[in-house]
Parts: C-alpha cells; sequence; structure tokens
C-alpha cells in the first residue's frame, strides 16, 4: 500500500477563514462561540436566542474576490463553506494546475445535512407564501453533492468526485476513503474534508427539540457540561501518494497512516464505548502504533454528557491506563460543533499542533469530571512531544472513524 502525504490544508470556521487564523485563535484561547437570536421568518414561530458559532458575515463576497469570478451566489452556504478550504488547501499543495488534476485526483467531501438554508428557503417559498413555483436553482444548490461538483468544476478535476454522509463522522469518512483510493493506487492526490451551514432556525429548532444543545456554551469533559453548541464552516486536506509528492518536492505536512471505521448497531443517539474502540483499536493497529505513547488525541469532545464519558472509556479500552497520560484536546469548545465538517477541521488544527509541539486548550473548562479523567489540555496552550495524532469522529447513528496522522 501507499504512504499518504498531506500536502494542503485549508479551514473555515467561526475563528476565521484560514488555517492560520483557525490556528492562531484556537492557540490563543480564543473562541467563535456567542449568543445569537435565530432571525425567524414571519411564518415561523418566532425568535430563538442559544450559543452558536457562525462564519463571519460577507464571506460570499470573500469567496468570490478569492475565486477571481463570482461563484457564491449558484451555491448553499456549505458549498461555499468547502469551495473556499478547497482552494487554500490546493494553493498549498501546489497542485493547482497539475497534470495529475485532470484524471488521477479525486474529490471526496462529506456533509450531514446539505443545503439547508436552499432547502429552508423553498419551503418558506412554497408552504409558508403558497407559490406554487420553486426556485429554479433549488435542486442543484441543496444536493449534498453541490460542494463536490463545485470544486471539480473550478479546479478541473475529473478523477472520481462524490460526497459522504454519516453525520458527525462524514468528513472523516471522506478523509478514510480518500487516503483508502490513494494507498489502492487508484489515485495519486484526493481532495478530502467536509463543511455544513445548520445554523438556519428550522434546523436550530430541530437540534434544541432532541435536547442536545447547551444553553451556555461548549465545555468538553468539564463536570457541569450540557451539551453541543452548533457551528459553521469546513475544512479540506489535500493527500497525495508520498512517493509522488516527494518526487515533485512538495513540502509534506504530515502523514495519514492508519484509519478504522465501524458501527455500533445499538442506539440512533446514544454512543457506545465498545463501538468507539473497535474504530480506534483499528486505525492505530493499521498504523502500526499501538504500543506507542507519544500520541495528541484530537477528542470529538461534543461537551455531551453521554458522549464525553463514552469517549473517556473507549480510549481507556484501548490504551489502558497509558490513556490517561496522553494529552487530549477538544476545539469544538472553540468553533462549535460543525456536524459534517468537525472531523477534518479538527484534524487540520491537530495537524499544525503536532508541527508547532504545541497544543491548544480547551475553552469553557470548569471543572474536573471524575468519569472523563484524562489528560486534558486546559488553561492555556501546552507544549507537546506528540509524534502521532489520533483524531475521533463519532455520530449519530453509532457510526465511528477514527485516524491516525504522524507528524512530517
Amino acid at each position: 500500500m501507499k504512504r499518504i502525504a498531506v500536502t494542503g490544508l485549508g479551514a473555515l470556521s467561526a475563528l476565521g477563514a484560514s488555517v492560520e487564523e483557525n490556528w492562531r485563535a484556537a492557540l490563543a484561547g480564543q473562541g467563535g462561540i456567542a449568543r445569537c437570536v435565530m432571525g425567524d421568518s414571519p411564518h415561523g414561530p418566532g425568535g430563538l436566542e442559544l450559543p452558536m458559532a457562525r462564519v463571519a458575515d460577507g464571506y460570499d463576497a470573500r469567496l468570490d474576490a478569492a475565486m477571481g469570478h463570482p461563484v457564491a451566489g449558484g451555491l448553499d452556504p456549505f458549498a461555499q463553506f468547502a469551495l473556499g478550504p478547497a482552494l487554500e488547501a490546493l494553493e498549498q499543495s501546489g497542485l493547482r494546475g497539475h497534470p495529475v488534476l485532470s484524471e488521477r485526483t479525486a474529490v471526496i467531501f462529506g456533509h450531514g445535512l446539505g443545503g439547508l438554508a436552499t432547502l429552508e428557503s423553498g419551503y418558506e417559498r412554497f408552504f409558508g407564501m403558497k407559490s406554487a413555483r420553486m426556485h429554479p436553482s433549488t435542486v442543484p444548490k441543496v444536493m449534498v453533492s453541490a460542494a463536490v461538483s463545485a470544486a471539480a468544476m473550478a479546479f478541473e478535476i475529473r478523477g472520481p468526485v462524490f460526497a459522504t454522509s454519516s453525520a458527525c463522522a462524514s468528513s472523516s469518512h471522506a478523509i478514510a476513503q480518500g487516503a483508502a483510493m490513494i494507498a489502492s493506487g487508484q489515485v495519486d492526490a484526493a481532495m478530502v474534508g467536509g463543511s455544513e451551514a445548520v445554523s438556519t432556525a428550522g434546523s436550530v429548532r430541530a437540534w434544541e427539540a432532541i435536547r442536545a444543545m447547551s444553553p451556555v456554551t461548549c465545555r468538553p469533559f468539564s463536570a457541569d457540561r450540557d451539551g453541543m453548541v452548533l457551528g459553521e464552516g469546513g475544512a479540506v486536506m489535500m493527500l497525495e501518494a508520498w512517493d509522488h509528492a516527494e518526487a515533485r518536492g512538495a513540502a509534506i505536512l504530515g502523514e495519514l497512516i492508519g484509519w478504522g471505521m465501524s458501527s455500533d448497531a445499538f442506539h440512533i443517539t446514544q454512543p457506545s464505548s465498545d463501538g468507539q474502540g473497535r474504530a480506534i483499536r483499528q486505525a492505530v493497529r493499521q498504523a502500526g502504533v499501538q504500543d506507542r505513547d507519544d500520541f495528541l488525541i484530537s477528542a470529538h469532545g461534543t461537551g455531551t454528557p453521554l458522549n464525553d464519558a463514552a469517549e473517556t472509556l473507549s480510549l481507556v479500552e484501548v490504551f489502558g491506563e497509558r490513556a490517561r497520560s496522553m494529552p487530549v484536546i477538544a476545539t469544538k469548545s472553540a468553533h462549535g460543533h460543525l456536524i459534517g465538517g468537525s472531523a477534518a477541521l479538527q484534524a487540520t488544527i491537530g495537524l499544525r499542533a503536532l508541527a508547532e509541539g504545541l497544543a491548544p486548550p480547551i475553552q469553557n473548562f470548569t471543572r474536573r469530571d471524575p468519569a472523563c479523567d484524562l489528560d486534558l489540555v486546559v488553561g492555556k496552550a501546552r507544549p507537546i512531544a506528540a509524534k502521532l495524532l489520533l483524531q475521533n469522529a463519532f455520530a449519530f447513528g453509532g457510526l465511528n472513524v477514527a485516524l491516525v496522522f504522524a507528524a512530517a
């Protein structure tokens, strides 16, 4: 199997519109979570105030400027939030305009829900305003594959192009699938990641209905944690066959050395440490690092009572007591939960942490929970000697993915 290099990274969230902006904010303990009042339409039930982490206004204009021509108007925000990071990752990799993009590159993005803003607007028009006509761009903007199609057309990528959708594990599944295609020799490079734009009025009401959202803020692993906070944005990485990257003299940012996937087959919303542990165990075994201790753990870390406790248990089940001495970060406390885009963004920040030898702090932390007895990085950034990154993603439906990266 071919080795897999990471040669480009791109990111967008409430923390900023580039990898550097996201990394610097996370490292400094600066969060993007703020209280927002959802402006429901005249046909809705009225405003709802909750903490959220939203991309700054005006991103559509910024994307058009970066692309050099109007593109944002034809895309739902979820696709805009993938295309911008895709451009950043592609340019950093040095592959823009390279012959490999013609037929030997894949594009695989993960999204949990797709074009919600367009869908809600269409439903408001149809059900609320009683209009018999839908906007003609509704279907192209709503479809979950809209973002990968936009990237393929923008960058003239003619290899395999498709989307994955597995709730909060979507971008991890996309990364793992791209890696597998490179490892098997099917492609030489893969643009992988994910995005989400779920902070619409109807979506927020739906998340509130399952009692998963915190009315205060995201506090992963804290004893008084009380739910997640929705976030917006996305992240994309360029994966490339190591020999291909090396031959063209590319700067290598890290290596993806293992991935594991599993299903709990247990409950639609409640997590299972057994299923999570199987995904982690597969990843570290494939990577051949099950006996090493120099991990930085980038936790799924949603801030919900069940998730954080189950994740702690899964780590201890895999690594034993060694798990309690591995530094743990949880960046959803800064940028919120991007659903389909979370894992790609967290992995991007984690790779920067390996490269810089610094772990960003878990924000909003109050006091320790005995059920989450891990080496949590809290208070301020901490120097680390880790050479391996474990990125966890555990989704509704019991869908689990673990990724293992090595420092360059």
